[in-house]
C-alpha cells in the first residue's frame, strides 16, 4: 500500500508508479468524488482518444419510412 501526505495548501503528490500505471500526463484533468470515507479520482480522456473504438462494429440498422 502506497501512502501520501496532504500538503498544508491540501494538495496531494499521485506517486510515479501510479501515474505510470494510469498513463497520467501534466495537466491531465482528474475527476474527484467522495463515497462515505474514500475518495476517487477518476481520469478524464481526451475525445481525441476514443478514435477507432467502434472499428468494426455493425452499422447496419432498420429504418421506418424512407
Amino acid at each position: 500500500m502506497i501512502t501520501v501526505r496532504v500538503s498544508s495548501k491540501y494538495q496531494v503528490v499521485i506517486p510515479k508508479e501510479i501515474r505510470q500505471k494510469m498513463k497520467l500526463k501534466p495537466g491531465q484533468k482528474l475527476q474527484i468524488f467522495q463515497s462515505g470515507d474514500r475518495i476517487e479520482f477518476l481520469p478524464l480522456k481526451d475525445i481525441k482518444d476514443a478514435r477507432g473504438i467502434l472499428k468494426g462494429m455493425n452499422t447496419d440498422i432498420e429504418r421506418n419510412g424512407n
